[in-house]
């Protein structure tokens, strides 16, 4: 699964993106307790000073329960379904034949997940005669009696007739996965204007059992026949093969899907849609990509490289492609990012472009997440976690995988820049919490999806193939995939692959990286005499409750122009090494491969920043001068640095440079800002000419505003959109109407911007245009502009309020996405100054809130 949402703590900051918009600066820890220098773990002797009381840090949460893996009494081998559609009800009408065995014991009583179904009908169903069985349900749990105990040599067969109401369920979810109700109906009756009808699932962790009887967990494993009766005008997609379509006499066609390998049940997936199926292939098998019908001229260009993809992780990996056929599908109002069900992978609606979104596309976007979810289909679909508390074998491999194809595909550069990214994401969210990457202790299932289990994860992984070298990692995973195919797993499965193919025993590698919490903090300082370099390495975190680290580690000593590269291992809290130097070196560069995951703390001169820009082996090396210099553009070598890297052949580059330019007041301003210009309205990628715009409207003087105005017509939208921003500061006349222009927009990212303009410089003339333009807006744009809808109405007299303040209000109480309805509260509470009676009204909300992570923001207000 490939999450968006970073939950709640990135929803409170004051960037609308969240904390995925914010940047950390590489080697400035965060601050953390340093007890681990002076707790002793014992009480002082009588006399000796007393030690300092501990400190426990602030990200050290409390300790959920003991999570273990399920155990298996018995396991379903096979899932027979019949499903129709009441679309009025929004109901599923299903029958299931469950093929079960027990697991080794005998058992005579089998319990299924089966949560809030209306159920008609239970029976054993043999070869000669059918038998009613006695059951028992709780609206979680069905539990069957059966006429005798059964070994584990003797599969047997259950048939549960049922209808499965998914909308009467709690709506639960979490930040990565805002609804667990299963099986979702997207305008069933039609009444929502410019949205398809549309039915599909999303199983992951265990809400597949909220549409059919399972044992919903991810040590089971099943094959399945899935028969699903649809108006004849919509396209069907589930796992596995398409075996029949039939056109049945009330004008419904039954189609027929196979999936002959097994899999968990949370990969289990059907949609049912208007769609256009653009076709692929790959080694003759089908790979096919499922969209909306106006975007089927853009599929392959999204979609396209699946094909490569597929070829090159096969040869990576050294196993083939395991499944019958690779499609992916587009669904509206989708509750996360996308997800890998084996086969059929199912991703949002961002995904499906016109020709001009197109032009904005980066790695980052929809090809990195198309990557990790074909990854998937090798760790997780193949080989699978026994617990969600292994859930990283799962997440982990597929976030390396992001990095894998950026490498192969776009270069070592581009790779950097995903490792970049993953790491500030972690280390933001390590700020507020510390857990190990497996975790046996947690509160619900779906706190594993989170930074760790994505980012930190996916940077272990790079710190293990650099430490064992890239043939044996490759080999190490191939042996994990073939000794453990069709399987659940857990971590030490994964090691012993490392350790049967390196021979070296890897436990210290696992513990510190995987079962501990917390990552390396160091300060880092050299110094030269009499023909010795010495480098002091200093582990500053708290080591009560992180580890010392073991981090073998390249170091690059530069004489002139030569570099010289060392091999070291640190595994003591205050170390120093010693290398040969025949003079004063120009840069000793710590950690220059940028492999470990750390925060890091190097002391460096500005001379010696200059030459490692100048002389850097890669993007990460480059940008670390970027963030180190930033605050010292005064100087005018500095300076001319910056200037310089406004060429730099890579886009990432540029784009930092010009962050870092912003509000500048070095020397030769009137070259520096020429140059920003020139970049605005030239280079040719457009998160860098975006940028260009942002840095010019930081100098004071207003002197760009035919540049801003140019720039909303621009190719992209994304320039466009930090063309409105820049606007939007811009006093006086001649601006309303070029804005106005834009009003009809189709491009989601320009709506958002064009709300935030207008919530800053808008009146009563832009109410009908929030109201008019609300229905355009994607969901997960709704938390930004319905916050702007209610600073537009701050601007107008509450007497026009009613429909606006009205329409927060039911969005407030009840959207069903959590971030929505605390978007449209905050909307709503920006009003509550000047009109009083939204006291009650904003109180009412609160205490009606059933979801806990608003309820707790709530109470911090």
């Amino acid at each position: 699964m490939n999450y968006l949402l970073t939950g709640l703590c990135g929803l409170l900051l004051a960037s609308p993106l969240g904390l995925w918009a914010q940047k950390a600066r590489p080697g400035a820890p965060a601050p953390a307790s340093r007890t681990a220098q002076r707790h002793k773990g014992a009480a002082a002797a009588a006399g000796a000073p007393v030690a300092a009381p501990l400190v426990v840090p602030s990200w050290l949460l409390s300790e959920g329960p003991l999570q273990p893996a399920a155990t298996i009494l018995t396991e379903v081998t096979n899932t027979k379904l019949d499903a129709r559609f009441d679309y009025q009800k929004q109901y599923l009408l299903g029958t299931a034949i469950l093929t079960l065995r027990s697991h080794f014991y005998p058992q005579s009583q089998v319990v299924l997940d089966a949560k809030g179904f209306d159920v008609q009908k239970v029976e054993l169903v043999g070869e000669r005669k059918v038998k009613p069985l006695v059951y028992t349900y709780d609206k979680r749990q069905l539990t069957l009696t059966l006429d005798r105990a059964y070994p584990r040599t003797e599969a047997y067969q259950v048939r549960i007739v049922y209808v499965a109401k998914p909308n009467e369920l709690p709506a639960g979810g979490s930040a990565a996965i805002t609804a667990a109700k299963g099986l979702y109906f997207i305008n069933p009756l039609g009444l929502e204007k410019n949205k398809p009808r549309q039915i599909w699932t999303q199983g992951e962790t265990e809400s597949n059992s909220c549409w059919f009887p399972t044992i919903d967990r991810p040590n089971q494993r099943m094959t399945q026949e899935i028969s699903l009766t649809v108006e004849n005008q919509f396209k069907t997609l589930s796992n596995g093969s398409l075996i029949s379509s039939k056109i049945n006499p009330d004008g419904t066609r039954t189609d027929l899907w196979r999936q002959s390998q097994p899999q968990p049940p949370y990969l289990t997936s059907i949609v049912v849609g208007d769609y256009a199926v653009v076709s692929d292939v790959w080694r003759g098998k089908a790979v096919e990509y499922y969209v909306e019908p106006p975007y089927a001229g853009t599929a392959k260009a999204v979609f396209g490289h699946t094909p490569e993809m597929l070829e090159f992780f096969s040869k990576k990996l050294g196993v083939d492609y395991p499944w019958d056929k690779y499609a992916q599908v587009a669904v509206r109002d989708y509750v996360s990012g996308a997800m890998e069900n084996t086969t059929a992978v199912t991703h949002g609606t961002n995904v499906q472009v016109t020709r001009r979104e197109l032009l904005d596309a980066t790695y980052a976007g929809n090809e990195s997440i198309i990557a990790h979810e074909l990854v998937h289909h090798w760790f997780g679909d193949y080989v699978t976690c026994e617990s969600w508390s292994n859930l990283p074998l799962n997440e982990s491999l597929a976030d390396y995988g992001e990095y894998l194809w950026a490498e192969r595909k776009y270069g070592p550069d581009e790779a950097a820049l995903v490792q970049e990214a993953k790491l500030v994401s972690y280390l933001e969210e390590a700020q507020a919490k510390r857990e190990p990457l497996i975790r046996y202790h947690y509160n619900e299932r779906e706190d594993m999806f989170d930074r760790h289990s994505y980012a930190k994860g996916g940077r272990v992984l790079h710190m293990l193939r650099k430490y064992v070298g890239d043939d044996a990692f490759f080999a190490a995973l191939n042996r994990y995939l073939v000794q453990n195919k069709q399987s659940a797993v857990e971590i030490s499965k994964l090691r012993t692959a490392f350790e049967e193919t390196t021979g070296e025993d890897l436990m210290w590698f696992f513990n510190q990286w995987f079962l501990q919490r917390g990552h390396p903090e160091l300060h880092i300082t050299h110094s030269y005499a009499a023909g010795a370099l010495s480098l002091r390495v200093q582990q500053t975190q708290d080591t009560v409750y992180q580890p010392v680290y073991r981090l073998p580690v390249t170091v690059t000593v530069w004489q002139k122009d030569r570099p010289t590269d060392y091999r070291i291992t640190v595994s003591k809290t205050d170390q120093t090494f010693s290398f040969p130097a025949v003079e004063t070196p120009s840069l000793v560069k710590f950690d220059s491969e940028g492999q470990l995951l750390a925060q890091i703390d190097e002391d460096r001169t500005p001379s010696e920043l200059i030459f490692q820009f100048d002389h850097a082996r890669g993007y990460l090396q480059r940008a670390e001068v970027l963030e180190l210099l930033q605050n010292k553009t005064g100087d005018l070598p500095i300076s001319a640095l910056y200037r310089g890297a406004l060429d730099d052949k890579f886009w990432a580059i540029r784009r930092t440079a010009l962050e870092h330019l912003r509000r500048y007041r070095g020397p030769e301003g009137g070259a520096v800002r020429q140059a920003v210009l020139r970049v605005a309205t030239a280079d040719p990628n457009p998160q860098v000419r975006a940028q260009a715009l942002a840095t010019l409207a930081s100098f004071p003087d207003n002197a760009y505003r035919g540049t801003f105005l140019a720039a909303l017509n621009d190719s992209s939208y994304t320039v466009a959109a930090a063309a409105l921003a820049a606007v939007a500061k811009i006093p006086g006349s001649g601006v309303q109407a070029p804005v106005a222009a834009l009003d009809n927009t189709a491009s989601s990212v320009l709506l958002l911007s064009l709300a935030d303009y207008y919530a800053q410089n808008g009146a009563l003339n832009q109410y009908a245009w929030f109201l008019r333009r609300l229905p355009d807006v994607p969901d997960g744009g709704l938390y930004r502009y319905l916050q702007a809808f209610g600073a537009l109405m701050v601007n107008i007299p509450p007497v026009e309020r009613d429909k606006g303040q009205q329409l927060l209000e039911e969005y407030a109480r009840h959207a069903p996405r959590y971030d929505v309805r605390l978007g449209a509260y905050k909307g709503l509470a920006l009003l509550q100054p000047s009109t009083p009676s939204l006291k009650a009204t904003l109180q009412s909300i609160r205490e009606q809130e059933t979801d806990q992570r608003l309820k707790a923001f709530y109470n911090l207000m």
